[in-house]
């Protein structure tokens, strides 16, 4: 797509190829999605070069680390990105899928069928991959897809956009099925966010600017996908080294996602036995610590640094090195904190007490909630959904990882033989 092409113009081609797509069967869906990922490794050598501009762009305007890990593509990502779409490929097809039939007292019978939202948006940041994440699931799901990434992975975006069309037209399905918003400038982003008419439902993904900005401003539907400031309790039963491997993996591996740890909480009258183990393997790793008095108390004189934490800390998703630390009285009042301060996306307690465990499964409003297991679960691949379009933090029609039957809606078919009110 060498020529720019605007948000209305990407939207109407989507729009007119949306009927085509959903009108396909689940196998040439399948095959256009596999033809998709094919052309993406046949041109991973072109989608390489674009990104090193992106990424030497990134570092001379100061992106962060994180940010710039998400942005990064090479080989070996990309053919990661292509094993994730044949993964989808190759999933149970959410379209026609009978949720629920019955006949009614008319003799009316009525059929609940899962069918396509039709023209999906996404409008997402410095991550290239959730070009093809997306593009792979709205197939799935029989729509049509309008992408628009961030400004700084333009390139990266537009090389895997260009050999996503090119695939999927190779497999007979119209290259609009795809389409992307390269057009510059945020009446783009704005014109994609009131496409009434064009784009069925918009889905956000990135910061929380990002997300508040489409949720406040946008048209048409938007399901919100939500930053994650995720915590870790470790519960007075906790075991040390079962505390230590879930706080170093939630927070280190990857600290610049949304399900990675940003709070980790302990009880009080536990900080002195569970504290120091956990905060010195963090601390080994880079992570910088502040708490509140009671944390910072449990770890003096053990030669751990750990800074004061404002308020701020305690609602602050930093996507990096650094975890704030607070001490709570029991269950209750570790849940009331993730309630206050959490984003309802992924939270976790260390525990050896069954009750406690369940109490905070129970009590805990989030998308994912975890007994014992890393945060760093939540996402669409390891919830076996191939690929994810986002996490939903909302509540409205879908939660969680969303993949592709989360883009399909449903409709009532009736049979009658005659039958009048």
């Amino acid at each position: 797509m060498a020529d720019q092409v605007s948000a209305l113009q990407a939207a109407q081609e989507a729009k007119d190829a949306s009927a085509a797509v959903a009108a396909c069967s689940a196998a040439q869906r399948s095959r256009a999605i596999e033809a998709a990922a094919s052309a993406l490794e046949a041109h991973s050598a072109d989608i390489v070069a674009a990104n090193a501009q992106d990424m030497a762009r990134g570092r001379e305007n100061g992106m962060s680390e994180p940010l710039l890990d998400r942005l990064f593509l090479d080989e070996g990502r990309i053919r990661d990105i292509a094993a994730g779409m044949r993964a989808v490929a190759s999933q149970a097809d959410p379209v026609g899928e009978v949720v629920s039939g019955r006949t009614l007292d008319s003799g009316v019978r009525l059929t609940q069928l899962r069918v396509p939202m039709g023209v999906v948006a996404a409008i997402y940041e410095a991550r290239p991959n959730v070009t093809a994440d997306i593009a792979a699931l709205a197939l799935r799901a029989g729509n049509a897809c309008v992408l628009r990434g961030g400004s700084a992975a333009a390139l990266s975006c537009e090389a895997m956009v260009e050999a996503l069309r090119e695939g999927v037209a190779a497999a007979g399905l119209p290259a609009g099925a795809v389409t992307y918003v390269s057009k510059p400038g945020r009446e783009q982003t704005s014109d994609l966010m009131r496409a009434n008419g064009l784009v069925d439902v918009l889905i956000p993904r990135g910061g929380a600017s990002l997300i508040q900005a489409c949720v406040q401003q946008a048209t048409v539907p938007v399901i919100e996908t939500g930053v994650g400031n995720c915590h870790l309790y470790l519960e007075r039963t906790a075991d040390p080294e079962c505390a230590v491997n879930i706080a170093v993996n939630a927070k280190t591996q990857r600290p610049g996602v949304c399900n990675a740890i940003e709070s980790l909480l302990v009880d009080r009258d536990a900080a002195p036995a569970l504290l120091p183990p956990v905060c010195a393997a963090l601390a080994d790793r880079g992570v910088e610590l502040v708490g509140d008095a009671d944390a910072r108390e449990a770890l003096e004189g053990g030669g751990i640094t750990m800074g004061e934490a404002t308020e701020q800390d305690w609602d602050t998703e930093y996507l990096a090195l650094k975890i704030s630390v607070a001490c709570v009285d029991g269950v209750d009042e570790a849940i009331a904190h993730i309630n206050a301060h959490g984003t309802h996306h992924s939270e976790c307690i260390v525990t050896c007490d069954y009750e406690a465990g369940e109490r905070f499964l129970a009590g805990v409003d989030a998308a994912a909630v975890y007994v014992n297991a890393s945060t760093r679960f939540t996402d669409g691949g390891m919830f076996g959904l191939g690929a994810e379009v986002g996490i939903s933090t909302q509540k409205l029609h879908a939660r969680g990882p969303m993949g592709a039957t989360a883009l399909t809606t449903t409709k009532y078919l009736l049979r009658g033989e005659g039958q009048v009110r």
